[in-house]
């Protein structure tokens, strides 16, 4: 049983985050936090999105979503048998978006159009076990970041060509949550809240002259081109992460997250004082899990979990041209000694969306038939 309890909950971090809600990859989830005695693991893997549609000029979008890799690195110490301690290295957010020109194929309207987003948190955290199955956890997590956009095609207009580079950045914010268990069943409940997160980017815009007045008598300036500070918040979050036993050998378990994808925002001051608005507005997703885990044999398990995330309003930033998703992982889980090897796949069939630009907006584009492939594999040790 526990082969199939410890292989599920890592499962859930390891192939089944695919282009999720906003720019997410993974949702920081703490199970390592909840193994027992000493425990290390390393998770990798890689993911190959394809997110292709027609803008409304007819042109093929061609595969705007670019496949990339990941990796994590974990580590729980027991220091008594009330107190432990973690830390959790991941990859939480990124983005790889690129828009072919016409030359090479792809949109009149929206070609050139690149965003990239790059990310690593640092978690730090501490758990204390209260003798009625209660605990509570709660820590700091530092996330560093960097980001770079290209907004080109006829669909931006005069600013058509703008880029914008955010520098690498460290924000810090905090972690809380607790959890019930009862070990005899093999169940667990946990809530945890993930803070925002404010980065201050040192910021670099350029772009093509714009003309203030038309035709009219003041010539076209740089108006695009300056250097600032931009303030980025990576949304705040809730996970909620279950699991219990249903039959000898036999577990369930799942997981909802709610993220403020909202309150996000990247507003270049440049930018903003010639458009008038930030470069990408998203809406708050709810994510949802629910899987099965099962024990074979003595070194055996595997598991089986599907995942849905709603979709909103169909217009969408070309910068993250999908809207909601359905997707589902298998895995097996191979114990030997204090080793545990998970490897599991994913397919995740993303939401048609409609990427618009403007304002008010306006649809240039229909994404429709999108989907993904994830793999990965997660190594972990007790000691």
């Amino acid at each position: 049983m526990k082969t199939a309890i410890t292989g599920a909950a890592a499962l859930l971090m390891t192939a089944a985050p695919v282009l999720a809600g906003g720019i997410e990859r993974a949702p920081q989830s703490l199970a390592a936090l909840f193994e027992e005695g000493n425990y290390a693991e390393l998770s990798f893997g890689g993911v190959d999105p394809t997110v292709e549609g027609t803008d409304v000029a007819g042109f093929a979008t061609g595969d705007v979503a670019q496949g990339y890799g990941f990796v994590g690195l974990s580590y729980k110490h027991q220091f008594t048998p009330n107190v432990s301690a973690a830390i959790i290295i991941e990859q939480p957010f990124g983005a790889d978006i690129r828009y072919p020109d016409v030359a090479a194929g792809g949109s009149l309207l929206l070609g050139g159009t690149i965003a990239n987003v790059d990310s690593t948190t640092f978690t730090a955290l501490g758990r204390y076990e209260f003798q009625n199955n209660l605990s509570v956890h709660g820590g700091i997590r530092g996330s560093r970041a960097s980001g770079d956009v290209t907004l080109d095609g006829l669909a931006y207009g005069a600013v058509a060509g703008y880029n914008v580079s955010l520098d690498n950045d460290t924000g810090v914010g905090w972690v809380a949550g607790a959890a019930w268990e009862r070990p005899e069943i093999a169940a667990r409940v946990s809530l945890t809240y993930n803070s925002e997160v404010d980065h201050d980017f040192a910021t670099t815009e350029t772009g093509p002259t714009i003309d203030p007045d038309g035709p009219g008598p003041i010539p076209a300036l740089p108006l695009l081109a300056g250097e600032s500070t931009t303030t980025v918040t990576t949304p705040e979050s809730w996970n909620l992460e279950f699991q219990t036993g249903v039959a000898p050998g036999t577990l369930v378990f799942g997981s909802i997250r709610w993220v403020n994808w909202s309150e996000f925002r990247v507003a270049p001051e440049r930018f903003v004082a010639v458009t008038g608005g930030g470069l990408v507005e998203l809406e708050d997703t709810t994510t949802y899990t629910l899987g099965v885990g099962r024990q074979f044999t003595d070194n055996w398990s595997g598991s089986a979990s599907f995942t849905y995330e709603k979709g909103g309003d169909d217009l969408v930033s070309p910068l993250a041209p999908t809207n909601g998703r359905k997707g589902i992982t298998l895995a097996a889980i191979y114990t030997q000694g204090n080793m545990k090897i998970t490897t599991g796949i994913n397919y995740t069939k993303l939401g048609d969306a409609n990427p618009e630009t403007g304002t008010p907006d306006v649809q240039r584009a229909a994404m429709r038939d999108s989907d993904a492939w994830g793999v990965g594999v997660r190594v972990g040790y007790s000691f």
